[in-house]
């Protein structure tokens, strides 16, 4: 069977995900006929400021090259009561089909989609940008446009963490992953100007470390962690709870003011 193009998922990963669509129906019937199944609870759009339980409840996440491995650890690594909404982008080219909501929905205990337009956003879900499409937050609802590239990509990191801070403002996390380039620096230095948090994978973790080295030249992030520990990471922030063992904060960037 031939490989299925699929972003930036491997080639030997690619050829072993044809059933992805059958396993996304299977996952639906099994979690919609669980006993004890959760109900998603739609996040409400208030900018009361305080900290304290959910104060960030909404996590976007951007990755590229080498990034399907590390955002499958990730949420491996999220606790299933996780009091926020998780918003995916990962570099995939607008003609090749993405299984990326399939596998991230089989690698933990959050459901997992392609995002559709309109879509409300809701606590204790992942949500992938689609291929080709720029994904954005607005009015408690994902977005899904055709705009210009920016650094080449649509979806852009950038736009997705930039269209996160104007609507949420401090109730959000950022999180950059394994990548090229530097999509993501100049959108997490906009969740951190609105008092969102900011988390970075180790550049010595990741496979591609050109996204987190630039992020961290540009942003003073709250937590550089390795990949094994980033989904903890992403918890406690959204908890107001101590950062786990393991994890550093960033530096001041150079040239930033005092």
């Amino acid at each position: 069977m031939p490989a299925l193009p699929v972003g930036a998922v491997s080639a030997l990963e690619r050829s072993s995900l044809g059933d992805v669509a059958d396993c996304d129906r299977d996952r639906a019937a099994l979690w919609s006929a669980a006993p004890h199944a959760r109900t998603l609870v739609p996040v409400e759009l208030t900018n009361e400021p305080g900290l304290g339980p959910a104060t960030h409840d909404l996590v976007v996440i951007g990755a590229s090259a080498g990034g399907v491995d590390v955002l499958r650890r990730v949420v491996s690594n999220l606790p299933a009561d996780l009091p926020a909404a998780v918003c995916v982008v990962l570099h995939i080219s607008a003609h090749s089909p993405s299984a990326l909501a399939g596998i991230l929905a089989r690698a933990g205990p959050l459901p997992c989609r392609a995002a559709a337009d309109g879509d409300a956003l809701r606590s204790g879900e992942i949500v992938v940008a689609p291929p080709g499409r720029h994904l954005t937050i607005g009015n408690g609802v994902v977005q899904l446009s055709d705009g210009p590239r920016e650094s080449g990509h649509r979806p852009s990191v950038d736009v997705l963490f930039r269209s996160a801070a104007t609507a949420r403002g401090g109730r959000v996390t950022g999180v950059v992953l394994s990548g090229n380039q530097d999509d993501g620096a100049a959108g997490l230095a906009a969740i951190k100007e609105q008092g969102g948090a900011a988390i970075v994978q180790s550049p010595e973790d990741a496979l591609h470390p050109a996204m987190p080295r630039n992020a961290i030249a540009r942003v003073r992030v709250d937590a550089i962690a390795p990949s094994a520990l980033i989904g903890e990471t992403i918890a406690a922030v959204v908890r107001g709870e101590a950062l786990p063992r393991g994890t550093r904060p960033g530096a001041e960037p150079a040239g930033a003011s005092r």
